[in-house]
């Protein structure tokens, strides 16, 4: 009896060990997922604790600095001229991301049917979404760039903390009467224009006319100027200073500039780390609180981080129309015909698709909402 108790516990003993091999032979798939997947589940885990960070650096900073800009001023041209469309141009993007997202899913959905066909159209149409995406970014960096003359060092708008008027007009030519002055209120968001002494804006917001929008009348019924209507920072040290004896406002960020054509002078605002940057167009204006100050530029971390973030996902973007490219062409070749795994491949870059434009409705939501 006790023979037969000791061959028991040895069979038992040999079959435990057996099934604890098993377990740990690979044999199973954890969760459920292929080795590829799960790899695929952890960069795009480590990516997303990635563009966190960014965002909730912008975030701090958004909320610390009184002089943030308004997205709804920023992001408010459209191709063909339009420039009071705030945010449409960047929800056409966002419109387009997320199409292009359930062409993927069409894609992955003919891929487990093995049908290469419907797979390689799919696929070729979220190649397309992507690339859109990719020139509508690409046409809103030139915006600012070009047109607006926005760098990672240099930000050209700015905003008000308190209401008041202007002394100057959009050229930095004093006006005529008070009836003319234009009022803008705490909050309101503008755009140093480059200075041109033949008169005209560079930048791509145009100017009062181009908009044909009035914000503001004076008491003479003037017409205000759209995006000096956006006013500017006149904290402590965006308080007006004193001219000196040859003409240069005593703290070094602008100066005043005789116009030998029109003798009127204008208020001239350059970058102050480099006096040989652009010059721009300073408004002089005075608070309500009777305060004098003229406008300057605005915090440079909100260009700073604009190129970083939107261009770290563009760079995002760009790897998966790249990578949706190669693969397509083996769909195409007939390369995963022979797996019958329902195209594994599609499906993981599938999920890299949708993780991007899953970020992007972030960027969307953090950056251009708040």
């Amino acid at each position: 009896m006790a023979a037969e108790e000791t061959v028991l516990e040895v069979q038992h003993d040999h079959a435990e060990t057996q099934n604890q091999a098993d377990e740990w032979s690979g044999g199973k798939k954890p969760f459920k997922a292929s080795y590829g997947k799960l790899m695929m589940w952890y960069f795009l885990l480590s990516d997303a604790f990635t563009f966190a960070g960014f965002l909730i650096a912008y975030g701090a900073l958004r909320f610390s600095v009184p002089t943030w800009p308004l997205p709804d001023f920023v992001f408010q041209s459209f191709p063909g001229g339009f420039h009071h469309a705030p945010l449409i141009f960047v929800t056409l993007m966002t419109f387009i991301l997320i199409v292009s997202s359930v062409t993927m899913v069409r894609a992955v959905q003919e891929g487990h049917r093995e049908n290469k066909d419907g797979v390689a159209f799919w696929m070729l149409m979220t190649i397309i979404g992507g690339l859109t995406f990719l020139g509508c970014q690409a046409w809103e960096w030139t915006t600012l760039i070009a047109g607006e003359n926005m760098s990672v060092t240099r930000n050209t708008f700015g905003s008000h903390t308190e209401s008041g008027y202007y002394l100057d007009d959009e050229h930095g030519h004093p006006y005529a009467s008070e009836g003319e002055r234009e009022r803008f209120d705490a909050g309101d968001t503008y755009l140093l224009h480059e200075y041109n002494p033949n008169g005209g804006h560079g930048d791509s917001h145009g100017s009062d006319d181009e908009h044909g929008e009035d914000h503001n009348k004076g008491a003479a019924g003037h017409d205000s100027h759209d995006d000096a209507s956006h006013g500017e920072d006149h904290s402590d040290e965006g308080t007006h200073d004193n001219h000196d004896g040859d003409g240069h406002h005593g703290d070094g960020k602008g100066g005043g500039e005789q116009d030998h054509a029109t003798a009127e002078v204008h208020t001239i605002a350059q970058h102050p780390e480099n006096p040989n940057d652009k010059r721009f167009v300073s408004r002089r204006f005075v608070t309500d609180g009777g305060v004098e100050g003229h406008q300057e530029f605005g915090p440079y971390q909100f260009g700073a981080l604009f190129f970083f973030i939107t261009g770290f996902h563009g760079f995002h973007v760009f790897s998966g129309v790249a990578f949706l490219l190669i693969i397509l062409l083996n769909v195409v070749s007939g390369l995963y015909v022979e797996r019958k795994n329902g195209y594994e491949m599609v499906e993981k870059i599938g999920l890299y698709w949708h993780f991007v434009d899953l970020v992007w409705v972030f960027v969307f939501l953090v950056f251009y909402l708040l």
